[in-house]
């Protein structure tokens, strides 16, 4: 198996896939969407692959960037983490909301600089956010007004 890299190529991207709940991902956000189906499909052809290359699956999740915040569902205006850290290149945030009140996920460069990308303000679920990020400081907040300011901001280093 270890000569066959397409094989390999294929199970890490359908694991990444799965990963991001089956949603896509453009340049600044999107919802998680359908295309479940060709996911089962998929897994179901190549599940031996899958199985045996999950270990390299994980890793190249860790190294690309797949990251998970989520507001607090008790209501709190926060994320459950101050800070993340990603490596340079495309970083994938897995935003989940379950909190009673509407968020979304806005990442700016440094603490006032322009915006590098958001998702929707939606409530209930999981939206998906891919930016490519170059090495820096990064604000993740929420821009639902007042949020902010309430103290639902964070931290993003990219290095």
């Amino acid at each position: 198996m270890a000569n066959h890299p397409a094989l390999l190529f294929s199970a890490v991207a359908l694991a990444l896939g799965v990963a991001a709940c089956g949603g896509s991902s453009g340049s600044s956000s999107s919802a998680a969407g359908s295309g479940t189906g060709a996911s089962s499909a998929a897994t179901t052809s190549s599940s031996t692959a899958t199985s045996s290359a999950s270990s390299a699956a994980a890793a190249a999740s860790a190294g690309s960037g797949d990251l998970t915040l989520m507001a607090m569902s008790s209501g709190q205006l926060m994320f459950n983490k101050k800070s993340l850290s990603a490596k340079p290149g495309t970083v994938t945030i897995n935003f989940t909301n379950n909190s009673p009140e509407r968020h979304n996920l806005t990442i700016q460069k440094g603490t006032n600089g322009a915006v590098v990308g958001a998702t929707p303000t939606f409530d209930g679920g999981t939206k998906t956010l891919t930016v490519k990020l170059t090495a820096g400081t990064y604000t993740s907040y929420c821009s639902v007004p007042g949020h902010r300011m309430a103290g639902m901001q964070g931290t993003l280093t990219v290095s």
